[in-house]
């Protein structure tokens, strides 16, 4: 019984401190002093005109301006997501922007990788879309990746990244311009299709579609501003915080696997190890009963350790070091 007094009487005192606090902060705001309570809190700048894939695109329109300014205000203040994909990017661009490349696609297309899984390779969304470029089964199916229940190529970071080219440079060819591309990677091509024409439109950027859609080219102008000078928008990474890449050997897989535990065991690896790497690998065994080739990347035993791996950082623009 004693204690339960004592609880009751803490309680009390806290209440009344919490209640003084309460109260002396509200005179301040009262008195237009607000400058102990809260951190100073800086609007983005939003630059007159930006350039998107080779397109200069002009921000003196009120709606494109009000537009960039939405998502760039969100994501500039969403410090984990943002962190998280510049840290991952240091990873993942050497790989996948030299695909952009070959492909004839415009680097800025990375983007989409970045605001639709955060370079996240294991991304899986309600809609069952998976891996960096978020495909759909039926859409990885249409582009050239297997997905069963043993292989999942949309968690193959390179394939997924060839099959994005395929899917956007096929875009190209219907719209002419990227920002309708972005759109139906979005929403669509036969969404977007159909608005451009019940619209009258060419670009996307002129036509009035759900929420979603209309912030997603937005996203991606976004996130290059920020991804190409993350300190103008008060990020401090250091080189030593980016995800170093891995480099890795490749063994061939040609037949039937009983046990991809053993078989990592075997190659000097754990299977956790293994999964990490080949992400596109979704069961325990692998019947290949059509003897398909599959290359199964091993991680080299010095980058798995960061006091023996080589720091490399691909953009000298994310760090402050």
């Amino acid at each position: 019984m004693q204690i339960y007094y004592h609880k009751i009487i803490a309680t009390a005192l806290f209440c009344g401190l919490f209640s003084g606090t309460i109260n002396a902060e509200a005179t301040d705001i009262k008195n237009g002093d607000s400058s102990t309570l809260f951190s100073t809190v800086v609007n983005p700048r939003i630059p007159s005109k930006v350039t998107f894939a080779g397109q200069t695109v002009d921000l003196d329109r009120v709606d494109l301006f009000e537009r960039l300014d939405r998502e760039l205000t969100s994501m500039a203040y969403t410090h984990g997501n943002t962190l998280l994909t510049i840290k991952r990017a240091n990873r993942y661009f050497p790989k996948l922007i030299p695909i952009l490349k070959k492909n004839g696609v415009p680097e800025d297309l990375i983007y989409l990788a970045c605001i639709e899984s955060t370079l996240n390779p294991r991304a899986y969304s309600p809609a069952k879309a998976a891996g960096l470029w978020q495909f759909i089964p039926s859409t990885g199916k249409e582009y050239g990746l297997e997905v069963n229940e043993f292989v999942d190529e949309r968690y193959h970071p390179e394939k997924a990244t060839q099959a994005a080219c395929r899917y956007l440079k096929n875009a190209l060819a219907k719209y002419g311009n990227w920002e309708s591309v972005a759109a139906s990677y979005n929403a669509g091509m036969a969404r977007i299709s159909k608005e451009l024409d019940a619209q009258k439109s060419k670009s996307a950027y002129d036509l009035y579609l759900n929420d979603e859609t209309s912030r997603y080219i937005f996203r991606l102008i976004a996130m290059k501003l920020i991804m190409e000078n993350p300190k103008a928008y008060g990020y401090r990474i250091s080189s030593d915080q980016l995800h170093t890449p891995v480099r890795t050997t490749t063994v061939e897989v040609n037949g039937p696997v009983e046990d991809w535990t053993a078989w990592a065991k075997s190659h000097g690896i754990s299977y956790l190890t293994l999964r990490d790497f080949n992400p596109w690998i979704r069961a325990k065994s692998l019947p290949n009963k059509t003897g398909k080739t599959y290359r199964v990347e091993i991680p080299l035993a010095d980058d798995m350790l960061r006091s023996t791996s080589k720091t490399h950082v691909y953009n000298p623009a994310w760090v402050v070091d």
